[in-house]
């Protein structure tokens, strides 16, 4: 198994990106926010989760251990694959997830594309336990309201999440998180 990758990043596509690792290009599905890490031409470590299926052979790469944790965490419960599991680590934060699925919060993980009420409570029951029992700070909601408000006022996906990423997690709330993250962007 390929468990990490250290190479030029050559190219960048929507949810991809193609690192040269010794004259061999290899396609790696990622995050938005690891792919915006990234930068062409300059190079990169990437920890890695390799999956092999009967038809095909995909590579994951984040640059962040706790992001890689989280996605084998996902992909363990049955209906989640590792698509579906990047589009639940392009909502939020891993910290962000982590506090929701502990309290229990389903409503804004049905709005991710894959996910629907059965499966949401399946990530719950069956994340619970193993991600801690802290639940102050940020929930999914406000990170998604916040993420969706800083969108309609035409910022990109890449702006606001990283934006959003630096606000402190003590800032509680979707309109102080928009306060705050509006402040980093107009820096």
């Amino acid at each position: 198994m390929i468990s990490h990758l250290t190479g030029t990043v050559l190219e960048k596509g929507a949810r991809f990106a193609i690192v040269d690792v010794g004259g061999v290009g290899y396609k790696v599905w990622a995050t938005d926010d690891t792919l915006h890490e990234l930068k062409i031409g300059v190079t990169a470590k990437l920890r890695t989760h390799h999956t092999v299926r009967e038809d095909a052979q995909e590579l994951f790469g984040f640059l962040d251990e706790d992001d890689l944790a989280l996605f084998e965490l996902l992909i363990k419960i049955s209906g989640i694959g590792p698509k579906t599991a990047l589009n639940i680590l392009n909502v939020a934060t891993p910290e962000t997830l982590r506090r929701s699925i502990t309290s229990g919060e389903t409503a804004y993980l049905t709005k991710i594309s894959g996910i629907g009420k059965k499966t949401a409570d399946k990530i719950i029951l069956e994340l619970k336990e193993k991600l801690g029992t802290g639940t102050e700070g940020t929930t999914l909601k406000d990170e998604v309201d916040a993420l969706e408000a800083l969108k309609s006022l035409g910022y990109s996906h890449a702006e606001a999440r990283e934006a959003l990423k630096k606000v402190e997690n003590s800032v509680a709330g979707t309109s102080a998180r928009v306060k705050a993250a509006l402040k980093l962007l107009g820096k």
